[in-house]
């Protein structure tokens, strides 16, 4: 599904990816640890195209992205859902809002909004806050909209950057176990964290980034720094 071949990223002359060489199937849970600085969120951002690489290859679906141009990078967006830490929900839309401006943004009819919404919020658990404001919610349900609108448009991958690192244990827990559940129905996740604790209870390919390189690759894996 996705392939990094010799992938170099560069800021200021300093490497944030340095000859990045990976592969993730369709269906695959990885969780993606490093600590912070380690080049997670770089790799991310160059998936989704919001970066460009400085040297290498990224190929989605056989789709080299640095050759898509930037006209075409909405297109190539609405198969990947982003989950970010900081969570920029409307503040003054209601959830069933938030998720169904998503929708709009991506050209869905009115009908298919009202129909469609109802059922994501259902899958994450909060049909009951359809209409509760981002203030009204907790962090963790605040972060579950923001996954819930993330699947709005039935992405195959969806990338989560972090997303529970300002949430306390049992908030965490819960989102961990939404990005389980939404693997199991098909959806490619991409998980990164620093969150040691996390990574141990999925058990599944962890892939080790230190100073943009990527260091270790274990299948069924442990945080292991």
């Amino acid at each position: 599904m996705i392939k990094f071949e010799n992938v170099i990223k560069t800021y200021n002359n300093s490497r944030a990816l340095d000859g990045i060489n990976l592969q993730i199937h369709h269906g695959e849970f990885i969780s993606l640890v490093g600590l912070s600085g380690a080049g997670k969120s770089t790799l991310l951002k160059l998936i989704i195209g919001e970066e460009q690489i400085d040297g290498g290859k990224i190929l989605i679906d056989d789709i080299d992205i640095s050759q898509v141009k930037k006209s075409d990078l909405p297109y190539l967006r609405r198969k990947i859902g982003m989950v970010f830490q900081d969570i920029k929900l409307l503040p003054k839309r209601t959830a069933f809002e938030n998720v169904a401006f998503a929708m709009e943004v991506c050209g869905h009819h009115s009908e298919k909004i009202q129909s469609e919404v109802p059922k994501i919020l259902d899958l994450v658990g909060l049909l009951h806050k359809r209409d509760s404001f981002p203030e009204e919610m907790s962090g963790g349900e605040k972060q579950r909209v923001a996954i819930a609108r993330a699947l709005s448009h039935r992405p195959v991958l969806l990338l989560a950057d972090e997303p529970t690192g300002n949430l306390d244990e049992v908030n965490a827990g819960e989102v961990l176990d939404l990005l389980l559940k939404i693997n199991q129905l098909g959806t490619t996740v991409i998980l990164a964290t620093h969150a040691s604790d996390l990574v141990n209870k999925i058990k599944k390919r962890v892939v080790t980034i230190e100073e943009g390189k990527i260091t270790m690759q274990q299948e069924k894996g442990r945080y292991q720094l």
